[in-house]
C-alpha cells in the first residue's frame, strides 16, 4: 500500500519551496543545500532552524536520497510503502530503482551486466519492438532508431551510426522528420549517458 504524501512534505522550511539538493541535519530535518548553508552563514551559528538543536561546530550534512518521489518524478518500482525517487532504470529488467533497490545491480556479478540508464517515463520505447534489445543505432537510410540485431538482420545493407553520433550531427531533411529524429535521439542519448 502506498503512502499518500502532501506537497508540504517536499517543502524546505526556510525558502518554503520544493527541495533543491536536499540535505539532512543530524537531528533529522531536511533543508535545501543553499538554504541551510546561507542560514548558517548569515546567523553565524550551527543550529537547526526548526528544532533549534545546537550542533556546536557546523556538522557534516547527509545528502537526502530518501525524500519520496515528487509529482512528475519517476518512483522506484520496488518500494512497497513510500515510493522513493528512482535514480536509475534497467533496460533488462525494465524497472526503475531508488538508491536502496539499485544496490544489487551495482554489486551482484550477473546484475552488473545489465544496462542502467537515467530514468525515463516510456522505458519500453528504448527497446526494439522486434528484438527487445536496446535501440543503440540510427539507420541513416530509413531515418529510424534500430538495435544491433536489426543492423545485421534487417538493415544490413544500410548506413547507420551510433545514436549519440546522430544526435551530435543531425542530418538535413524535412522539418517534421528532423524534429522527430532529433527529439528521439536526444531522449535516447541523454538516458544512455552515464
Amino acid at each position: 500500500m502506498n503512502c499518500l504524501l502532501s506537497e508540504e512534505q517536499f517543502l524546505c522550511s526556510i525558502c518554503l519551496d520544493l527541495f533543491k539538493d536536499p540535505l539532512t541535519t543530524p537531528c533529522g530535518h531536511n533543508f535545501c543545500k543553499n538554504c541551510i548553508t546561507q542560514h548558517w552563514d548569515v546567523n553565524h551559528c550551527s543550529e537547526c532552524p526548526l528544532c533549534k538543536r545546537d550542533f556546536g561546530a557546523r556538522p557534516e550534512l547527509e545528502i537526502n536520497t530518501y525524500i519520496p518521489a515528487k509529482p512528475g518524478e519517476i518512483p522506484c518500482d520496488l518500494c512497497s510503502e513510500t515510493k522513493l525517487k528512482a535514480l536509475k532504470s534497467c533496460l533488462v529488467c525494465l524497472l526503475f530503482y531508488c538508491e536502496t533497490h539499485l544496490e544489487p545491480h551495482l554489486t551482484a556479478p550477473r546484475l552488473k551486466k545489465h544496462q542502467l540508464m537515467e530514468p525515463v517515463e516510456n522505458l519500453e520505447e528504448m527497446l526494439c519492438k522486434k528484438h527487445d534489445k536496446t535501440l543503440e543505432l540510427f539507420c541513416k537510410t530509413d531515418q529510424t532508431c534500430i538495435c544491433c540485431l536489426c543492423s545485421v538482420l534487417v538493415h544490413k545493407s544500410h548506413q547507420f551510426v551510433p545514436l549519440s553520433h546522430q544526435y551530435e550531427h543531425p542530418p538535413t531533411f524535412t522539418l517534421a522528420s528532423a524534429f522527430w529524429v532529433s527529439s528521439r535521439c536526444q531522449t535516447f542519448c541523454l538516458a544512455l549517458s552515464p
